[in-house]
C-alpha cells in the first residue's frame, strides 16, 4: 500500500463543537496535522480583534482548518457514494482527487500571519502566496509530508488554493460562493460569538450538493437551504465581521505596528523597544522561517514591552490595544466626507497626532454576486441550481430573496477618532473643553452618525 492510499488502522477523531466529530482516516492527513507549521495555527485566533468584542471568540485557525477538512471529507463521501464518475468526462466525481481536496482543505489557511489582515496591510505580505510557499518549499515539514505522496503532489495541492487546478469540482469545494471554507467559518464563528443568526442547515446543503462537468451545483429542491446560507452570511458580516468596535481595534493595531516601524526606521536603539522577530519585516527582507516564527503571542509580548516605551504614542497605542480602549467612530458618506478635515483639525488642536489617532475605514461585502466575470483573475462562480433533467439555473433567477440582494454591496464608511473627544475624562478637560464642545456640536449638526450602543457587545 502506497503512502497516498495508506489508511490508519483505526480512524482518529477530534471532538468538535460544530461538527461533533472530525474524522481522520488517512495517514497523510494525521501527519500534516502534526507538522510544525500546522500546529502554529493553534496560536493564531480565527477572528483576530473580534475576540475583544465577542468574548467567546477565542477559537483558532487550527480549529477552523480542521473543520474545513471535515466538511470537505463529507462532500467527497457524498459525491463518491451518489455521483461517482462512470466514464471520463461524464461530470461525475473522480475519487482519485479525494486526497488532493482533503489536503487543500486542511492547509488552505496555513499561510496566515498574526492578526492576519492587519499584519498583511502593514508589511505587504500575502497569506495565499505564503500558503503556496509553505506547501512547495523543501524547508517545511508540510512539504516533506506532501512529497511522500509524490514529488509533484505539493504543487498539485497548491494549485487548488491558487485556483489553477484543472478539476473545477476540487477548486469549488474549497473556494466558491458556497464552499467548505465559508460553511465552516460561518457556523464556527456563529457558535463562538454566540450569534444565532449565523447558523444554517449545513446537513441539507451537503445533501443537495452534486458534481457536474464544470463544477458543483445544488439540487433545485435544496434552494431554500442555500437561501438560508446566503442570508446567514449577510447577517454575520453585518453583525460580527464589520462590527465597528472590532474595526476600531484593528485601526489601533495597525497604527501601533506602523508607529513601531517608524521608530525603528528612525534609528530607535532602545533595547527594550527592539522587536527582534519583527526586524526582518521592518527591513523588508524576511524569509519563510522569519514568517513562521510569528503568531499572536509574539506580537502581544512586544505590545506588553511597548506599553512602557519612552515614546508616548507607542506606549499609549499599546495600552489602548492591550487594555481594550477602542476609538470611537462616526459613519460618513460621500455627502459628508468633506467634514472630516475639520474634525481632524479639532483633534489635532486637542493634542492628538492625527496620523495615529484618526483613520477612515470602509467595510463592504457583496452578499451574492451573480455577475460572473471570466476576465477577473480568480472569479467566483455563480451558484447553480440543477433541475431534475440536469439543466442548470443561476440562483438569483429562481430565488426572489437572493435576487433582492444580488449585486448590492452592504456595509459603511467610518471615521475613527479618540473617545476623549466626546468624554474628555482625564485628558485635560478644562484646557480643551471648547474644542470638545465644538467637535460634538459639529458631528451633531452635520448629521454624522454615531453607532447606538444597545447590544451587550456594543461597548
Amino acid at each position: 500500500m502506497s503512502y497516498a492510499t495508506a489508511r490508519l488502522p483505526r480512524e482518529k477523531v477530534f471532538r468538535d463543537p460544530v461538527h461533533n466529530y472530525i474524522y481522520v482516516q488517512h495517514q497523510v492527513i494525521l501527519d500534516l496535522i502534526n507538522t510544525r507549521e500546522f500546529q502554529r495555527l493553534r496560536r493564531i485566533k480565527q477572528l483576530g480583534t473580534a475576540s475583544l468584542i465577542f468574548h467567546g471568540a477565542e477559537h483558532s485557525r487550527f480549529t477552523h482548518s480542521l473543520g474545513v477538512y471535515e466538511v470537505t471529507r463529507q462532500i467527497c463521501d457524498n459525491f463518491q457514494r451518489n455521483y461517482p464518475m462512470e466514464i471520463p468526462g461524464d461530470g461525475g466525481w473522480d475519487d482519485r482527487y479525494r486526497l488532493t481536496a482533503l489536503c487543500a482543505a486542511l492547509l488552505h489557511d496555513i499561510g496566515h500571519g498574526p492578526y492576519s489582515h492587519t499584519f498583511e496591510h502593514i508589511f505587504h505580505t500575502d497569506h495565499e502566496a505564503i500558503t503556496a510557499e509553505i506547501l512547495t518549499s523543501p524547508t517545511t515539514e508540510v512539504n516533506q509530508v506532501l512529497r511522500r505522496v509524490s514529488p509533484t503532489f505539493p504543487e498539485e495541492v497548491a494549485s487548488v488554493i491558487q485556483k489553477t487546478h484543472p478539476n473545477p469540482q476540487v477548486v469549488q469545494m474549497i473556494s466558491s460562493q458556497i464552499d467548505a471554507d465559508r460553511m465552516d467559518y460561518l457556523l464556527r464563528d456563529a457558535y463562538f460569538t454566540g450569534t444565532e443568526y449565523g447558523t444554517f442547515d449545513i446537513t441539507r446543503i451537503l445533501r443537495v450538493m452534486r458534481p457536474y462537468k464544470d463544477g458543483i451545483a445544488f439540487a433545485m429542491n435544496g434552494m431554500h437551504a442555500v437561501e438560508d446560507y446566503i442570508i446567514s452570511r449577510f447577517q454575520m458580516y453585518q453583525q460580527v465581521y464589520f462590527h465597528p468596535v472590532s474595526r476600531s481595534m484593528e485601526v489601533i493595531l495597525d497604527h501601533l505596528l506602523a508607529r513601531a516601524n517608524e521608530l525603528y526606521q528612525n534609528g530607535n536603539e532602545d533595547e527594550s523597544f527592539v522587536p527582534h522577530l519583527l526586524l526582518p519585516f521592518f527591513n523588508h527582507k524576511f524569509d519563510l522561517k522569519d514568517y513562521l516564527n510569528l503568531d499572536d503571542g509574539v506580537l502581544t509580548t512586544y505590545f506588553i514591552h511597548w506599553r512602557d516605551s519612552d515614546d508616548e504614542i507607542l506606549a499609549d497605542l499599546a495600552h489602548r490595544f492591550l487594555d481594550r480602549k477602542p476609538l470611537k467612530s462616526a459613519i460618513f458618506s460621500e455627502e459628508t466626507q468633506d467634514l472630516i478635515p475639520h474634525l481632524r483639525e479639532l483633534i489635532a488642536s486637542a493634542g492628538f497626532n492625527i496620523d495615529y489617532y484618526t483613520a477612515t475605514d470602509n467595510s463592504y461585502d457583496l452578499p451574492y454576486d451573480d455577475a460572473y466575470d471570466p476576465r477577473v483573475t480568480h472569479p467566483l462562480t455563480q451558484i447553480e441550481l440543477q433541475e431534475p433533467d440536469g439543466s442548470l439555473r443561476e440562483l438569483s433567477t429562481v430565488s426572489d430573496l437572493v435576487n433582492a440582494i444580488r449585486g448590492k454591496f452592504s456595509g459603511d464608511q467610518r471615521f475613527f477618532f479618540p473617545k476623549e473627544m466626546l468624554s474628555p475624562d482625564s485628558h485635560d478637560p478644562e484646557l480643551f473643553q471648547p474644542i470638545y464642545d465644538e467637535f460634538k456640536q459639529y458631528i451633531q449638526n452635520n448629521q454624522l452618525i454615531q453607532p447606538k450602543e444597545t447590544d451587550h457587545h456594543d461597548h
